[in-house]
C-alpha cells in the first residue's frame, strides 16, 4: 500500500510542513497579517484550528493510509479538502504579506492530492462497506447544510443587490468582494446538493463525497468556532443564535462522521486496483 499512496504522501508532508510554518507565523507574529481589525479574530481562529486540529488530523490520517486504511484515507481526503478551502481564502482574500507565495504553494498541494486522491479512491467498496446503513441522516444533513448556507448568504448579499448597495460584511472588512460567498455558494453547497442526491440514490460516489465532506465540515465547523472565540475576545459582538448553529452543526457532523467511518471494514482496501 505504501506505493499506491506515495504520490499523496509526498505533497501531504510539504503540505504538512509549510502549513505548520504558515500557522505558527501567523500565530505568534508580531502584527503579520495587514488585514482589516475586523478580520484578525477570524484568521487566529482560523489558525489555531488549522495548527492544533488540522495538522495532526492530515498526519495521523496519512499515516493509516499510506498503510491501507480506508477509514484514514476517507480522513485523509476530508482534511485535505479543509485544507484546500481554507488556503483557497488565503490565497484570494488575505492581504498580502510575506507567505502570499507559501498560501499559493499550498492552494496547488492540497488541490492536487485532493484531486489526485478521490481519483483513486474505491467508491464501490465504500459503498459495500455502508450497504446496511441508512444514508437517510447523511442526506438530510448534507440538504439541511446547502440550504441553511444558502440562505445565510443569500440573507446578506439579495438585499444589496436590490438596494445597489454592498453587503455589510464586505463593506465593513473593506473587501471589494466576499470570496467565501464565491466558494460556498458556487462550489459547496452544489457539492452538498449534488452528493446527497447521489448518495439518496445509493450511487458509489455519492458516498465518497460524503465521507470526504463529513469531514471537512467537522473540521471547518471547528475553525468558525474557534473564530468565534477570537471575535469575543476581540469585543465583537457574535449573536448567541449563530454561536448556537454552527456549534449544533459541528456537533451533528461529528457525529455522522464517526458513524460513518465505524462502518467502514477496517480491511478495505482504500484505492481501486489498477490505479496505483
Amino acid at each position: 500500500m505504501l506505493v499506491r499512496v506515495v504520490r499523496g504522501c509526498r505533497s501531504s508532508l510539504t503540505t504538512l510542513l509549510l502549513t505548520t510554518v504558515a500557522t505558527l507565523v501567523g500565530l505568534f507574529a508580531p502584527n503579520f497579517y495587514r488585514d482589516h481589525p475586523v478580520l484578525l479574530p477570524q484568521i487566529y481562529g482560523q489558525d489555531l484550528l488549522t495548527l492544533v486540529v488540522g495538522v495532526p488530523a492530515l498526519a495521523v490520517s496519512l499515516y493509516y493510509a499510506d498503510r491501507g486504511s480506508l477509514r484514514g484515507y476517507d480522513v485523509w481526503l476530508g482534511v485535505t479538502g479543509y485544507l484546500l478551502y481554507t488556503y483557497s481564502s488565503y490565497a484570494f482574500m488575505t492581504a498580502f504579506n510575506e507567505l502570499y507565495l507559501v498560501y499559493v504553494a499550498l492552494l496547488w498541494l492540497t488541490l492536487f492530492t485532493f484531486v489526485g486522491g478521490m481519483v483513486r479512491l474505491d467508491a464501490a467498496t465504500l459503498k459495500r462497506d455502508l450497504s446496511g446503513t441508512s444514508v437517510r441522516p447523511y442526506v438530510a444533513f448534507q440538504l439541511s447544510l446547502a440550504v441553511l448556507v444558502s440562505l445565510l448568504w443569500l440573507s446578506e448579499i439579495l438585499p444589496a443587490t436590490l438596494a445597489g448597495t454592498t453587503p455589510p460584511a464586505i463593506a465593513e472588512a473593506g473587501l471589494p468582494t466576499a470570496v467565501i460567498y464565491s466558494l460556498d455558494l458556487g462550489i459547496i453547497v452544489p457539492g452538498f446538493a449534488l452528493t446527497a442526491s447521489w448518495l439518496r440514490n445509493r450511487r458509489a460516489w455519492g458516498y465518497a463525497f460524503t465521507a470526504v465532506l463529513l469531514v471537512k465540515i467537522a473540521t471547518l465547523g471547528g475553525a468558525v468556532l474557534a473564530m468565534i472565540v477570537f471575535m469575543i475576545l476581540d469585543g465583537q459582538v457574535v449573536p448567541l443564535p449563530q454561536i448556537l448553529i454552527f456549534g449544533t452543526l459541528t456537533a451533528v457532523s461529528l457525529v455522522l462522521m464517526g458513524r460513518f467511518l465505524v462502518a467502514i471494514d477496517p480491511e478495505s482496501d482504500p484505492v481501486r486496483a489498477g490505479t496505483s
